[in-house]
């Protein structure tokens, strides 16, 4: 039996119930939203389960939505079944006031960097990672410079001209 994104939902569905939401399928890929106090109970069932067999963890990463209040940061998650090769991916989201998000170190080696350099970016606190630090940023870093929280450029400067830009 093929692997389909149909029945990967309803094992979700009959798994965590109505906690598993927001299913959608953006170019073929089976994507949902789970609470974040369920990311690590999702990753093990995801691996565990003898019919799914996700066990390869492609990717972290985070997602800064400012206008979304509450819920401001969603850590995404990319994983893998490299039997059927089949992908799916996940998000739980978390209030930018307190970015806590379990750490699935612990399930996957391959989270530790990816989860330090989701906090050195995006000032996600994984709770539970052996060594949350900075992996790319300097450690005088105050800010995590891929918030929106910048503006793109400064609008009064009188240095520029907009011709070399494109834009005259």
């Amino acid at each position: 039996m093929a692997l389909t994104n149909e029945y990967i939902q309803q094992r979700l569905i009959a798994k965590f119930g109505e906690q598993v939401s927001n299913f959608a399928e953006p170019y073929g890929m089976l994507t949902f939203e789970v609470p974040k106090e369920l990311n690590l109970k999702v990753l093990q069932f995801l691996y565990d389960d003898e019919e799914l067999k996700f066990r390869f963890m492609t990717d972290l990463q985070a997602v800064h939505y400012p206008d979304n209040a509450g819920r401001e940061l969603a850590v995404v998650y990319h994983m893998h079944n490299l039997v059927d090769n089949v992908r799916i991916r996940f998000k739980v989201f978390t209030s930018i006031a307190q970015p806590d998000v379990f750490s699935a170190t612990a399930l996957f080696s391959a989270a530790n960097w990816m989860e330090r350099e989701t906090y050195d970016f995006f000032g996600v606190n994984f709770v539970g990672h052996p060594n949350l630090k900075r992996i790319l940023n300097v450690d005088e870093m105050d800010y995590f410079p891929m918030r929106k929280e910048f503006p793109l450029e400064d609008q009064t400067r009188i240095d520029k001209d907009d011709e070399m830009f494109g834009r005259g």
